[in-house]
């Protein structure tokens, strides 16, 4: 068996850490040829020890020169940079790539490996959220594998007819079901919202995640996002696309046939199964990952999201539904809002009020080109900076 070089973009948020444990795993089949990393240099530092990359690739120069002196002797060739996440994205000897990025920033260099025609595993939404239309275009004209990674995502991939074709009538598919967990403010009175705090809202009660993603759960913005994800992962129209509150996260999605059949995958609530989906598909690899005890769970529960405790699920279909620049704009004025928040200068129910407040102010336009992608991302940023700070007095 031929080793495969996966690049991991994000080595050390929860995605990449999950990443290098299944390719800890089966070292016969996978090397971590290239790794990245933002601001958990000594993270970053030990993954490297562990994992022994040829590349390793940090923001700044600064860090980058950190970085070498926590390495000592260690050959590893340290690169700092967009051009470098791109470059690692895009080696000739790299096989697969995990794009795991958080945020705007991994769009390039996720672009990257897609031009490249690799085998991408999507993590980082924002590529299709921003960029759908383009994203996709993009992966058909170079040949690139997509393999969504996000747990929902996996969830109906696994559950679609193999091999198909991006045509949901042909596959006789009716509907596709997303599910939420509904997070840490579920059954919370929405008076109450007005007062929760960063680490409330981080307290997810069923994964763990990094601190942004935390909270686009707890305003389930992070299922708006996931949406407007499978409208372009699946070609699918925006009716057909559906939410549901599934509190054990046990049902990770599902997929509602012609003939009245329900596809769902199941499984613990663990991000290393659709990892090793992804990475070894179409076969099964080990993961880790303990098995499902039915018995232990007892029970599963189904409802629909409350608009009005979930606003920002709304907002998500709004931006869809507009198409264009909304999807960009809605994107970064969460990012923005989100950030806010997290350092205390916005309450958390205004999340939703600065983006709704960035897309209203902002023209509504269409997108020719992943230029026009980042200047939208630009002006919602400034616009909801602005918003942020006037509902934060």
């Amino acid at each position: 068996m031929s080793q495969r070089n996966v690049t991991v973009l994000g080595a050390t948020g929860s995605i990449g850490v999950n990443t290098l444990d299944v390719i800890a795993r089966h070292p016969e089949r996978y090397r971590a040829l290239a790794l990245s990393g933002h601001s958990r240099l000594d993270l970053l530092a030990a993954q490297c020890a562990a994992h022994k990359p040829r590349y390793a690739v940090v923001g700044t120069a600064e860090a980058a020169a950190s970085l070498r002196d926590k390495l000592g002797s260690l050959a590893v060739e340290v690169l700092h940079g967009a051009d470098a996440l791109a470059q690692v994205a895009s080696l000739p000897e790299v096989d697969t790539v995990m794009a795991a990025i958080v945020g705007a920033a991994g769009l390039q260099p996720t672009l990257a490996a897609v031009r490249a025609g690799k085998r991408v595993l999507l993590a980082n939404k924002e590529a299709l959220v921003m960029a759908g239309e383009l994203f996709m275009h993009e992966v058909e004209a170079s040949g690139a594998v997509l393999l969504p990674v996000d747990s929902e995502h996996n969830a109906i991939y696994q559950s679609l007819p193999a091999g198909y074709d991006g045509n949901l009538a042909r596959a006789g598919v009716t509907k596709l079901l997303l599910t939420a967990s509904g997070g840490p403010f579920r059954t919370l009175p929405l008076e109450a919202l007005e007062f929760v705090t960063p680490e409330q809202a981080c307290a997810h009660p069923n994964w763990v995640m990094g601190k942004k993603i935390s909270v686009d759960s707890a305003t389930m913005m992070n299922k708006g996002l996931e949406v407007i994800e499978a409208r372009w992962l699946f070609n699918a129209p925006t009716d057909k696309i559906e939410v549901v509150i599934h509190p054990q996260s046990v049902i990770h999605s599902l997929v509602q046939y012609v003939d009245g059949s329900v596809l769902a995958q199941l499984g613990n609530p663990d991000m290393r199964t659709p990892i090793a989906h992804a990475l070894a598909y179409p076969e099964r690899i080990a993961a880790g990952v303990a098995p499902l005890d039915l018995f232990a769970i007892g029970r599963l529960d189904f409802c629909a999201p409350d608009l009005a405790r979930f606003p920002c699920l709304a907002l998500a279909y709004r931006a869809l539904n507009s198409g264009g620049n909304a999807p960009a704009v809605l994107n970064a004025a969460n990012e923005i809002a989100v950030a806010a928040f997290l350092d205390g200068r916005l309450a958390y129910r205004r999340i939703a009020d600065v983006i709704a407040a960035t897309l209203d102010k902002i023209p509504q336009a269409p997108v020719a080109d992943l230029q026009s992608v980042m200047v939208a991302d630009a002006l919602a940023r400034d616009t909801a900076a602005t918003v942020s700070a006037h509902w934060g007095h």
